[in-house]
Formats: structure tokens, sequence, C-alpha cells
């Protein structure tokens, strides 16, 4: 039987909020969604330049264990070849489609020769607040994603750019699902966009998604525990 994750979301809709638990079924990292393909060639060349083969296609899909998502504020790792990425998520629940914001922690290490083992070794941590997809889909292109990466002596900001960077979630979703659309319960990871400096680690991670318009975030933020090789 597939592995699944209960979480209790903060479901925000207007004014209404409802704290709501969600057995995910479905977890899925969507690769490569620029889409601006020099920005896409850009992402590439920096893992290229640590080794991570070019994808075959643009954009892909990596099917994981469900288990994987977590809104816990520490994450274990084997190694220090790790790094997080702030992505948005989309969520189908109740027929609704809902936008959140997450970090596809990846080994790269395994990256640089299965990219999709790379991602199942790694918890994927996600902010439990939730935003109704009709709230946002108006003023899609203005959402702004951040990301910081931080050492024990210094927080530094790693990622910043606008969601417009990505495939908007209906084309995502299209490539994926076609008309079917979403199954239920089904948790999108929806890609990321090159990093400031270069691809590394870090002891905490903090990441959010910024909504201008409304005047409104969600963040998240998690440690990260390096277990030792054992052996």
């Amino acid at each position: 039987m597939p592995s699944t994750r209960a979480i209790t979301f903060e479901f925000l809709d207007g004014d209404a909020h409802r704290a709501k638990p969600v057995t995910i079924s479905q977890l899925v990292i969507a690769g490569w969604t620029g889409r601006d393909q020099e920005a896409v060639e850009k992402h590439i060349a920096e893992l290229e330049a640590i080794g991570v083969p070019r994808p075959s296609s643009t954009p892909c899909y990596y099917p994981l264990a469900a288990s994987l998502a977590t809104t816990e504020s520490a994450i274990d790792v084997v190694g220090s070849h790790s790094s997080g990425e702030v992505e948005y998520i989309l969520l189908a629940h109740d027929g609704r489609l809902w936008v959140g914001v997450g970090s596809d922690h990846t080994d790269r290490k395994l990256e640089t020769y299965d990219v999709t083992l790379s991602k199942q070794v790694c918890a994927k941590p996600i902010a439990n607040t939730l935003w109704a997809m009709d709230e946002v889909s108006e003023h899609w292109d203005a959402l702004i994603l951040r990301s910081y990466a931080s050492d024990g002596s210094s927080r530094q900001l790693y990622q910043e750019g606008k969601v417009s960077q990505m495939l908007a979630p209906a084309s995502l979703i299209d490539t994926f699902a076609g008309n079917a659309g979403l199954a239920p319960e089904t948790l999108m990871f929806c890609g990321t966009f090159a990093v400031i400096g270069e691809v590394r680690g870090a002891a905490r991670f903090e990441f959010e998604i910024e909504d201008p318009v409304l005047g409104r975030k969600i963040e998240h933020s998690y440690n990260v525990t390096t277990l030792p090789h054992g052996g």
C-alpha cells in the first residue's frame, strides 16, 4: 500500500480560517518548470556544475512517498551534501486547489546519478498554511518566493523571485494529469529558480511565499541535523 501523511492544515479562504486534518495520498515533485528557458538553462547549468545530469525533457515529474511531507521544524539527513530550495506547492482538497510553500530538500551527491533517489531520501518540509487558489489566481504572477540559508553565524538570502518565473499551476497540472486534474489529496511541488551564489547546504533553512497584493505571507523554517555515516 502506498504511504500517506496526515497533516493538519490551516485553510485560509477569505474571512474563513479553518484547521482541518488532511491525509496526503500522493506527493509529486515537478522539476525544470521555468517559463523562461534561459533561466531554466541557468538552473540546469548550476546543477550540472556539481555533476547533476541534464533532464531529458522539461518539465518533468518525480512521484515520491507521501510520507516525506512534513511540517516539523527539523529534519535529519545523512552526510553534508543536501540542501533546500523554495517552491510553491499545490494541494487538491475538497474539490478545490490550495496554494502554499515548501522546500524540496535534496541530496546533491545522490542527484549526480539518480535524481528520483536524491529526492526520495530527504524529507520535504512544508508550511501548514494554505491559501485558496481562487483568492490569488487573478494576481498570481505578483507572488514572491524567498529562502534564507543559515550556518549558525550568518543568515543569507539564498533565493528570491516571483512565481512568474515558473510555469503557472494550470500548465503544470495539465502536463501531469491532463483534463482530470490533480487527484484529491495530491500535493505537488512546482519547481524553483537559480540560487544566489552557489548551491550549498545549511544548518537552518527558511522559506516563504509573499502575496504583496493582499499583504500577507506564509513562512516556515527547519533545522537540518546531519547524521553520521554508519558501518
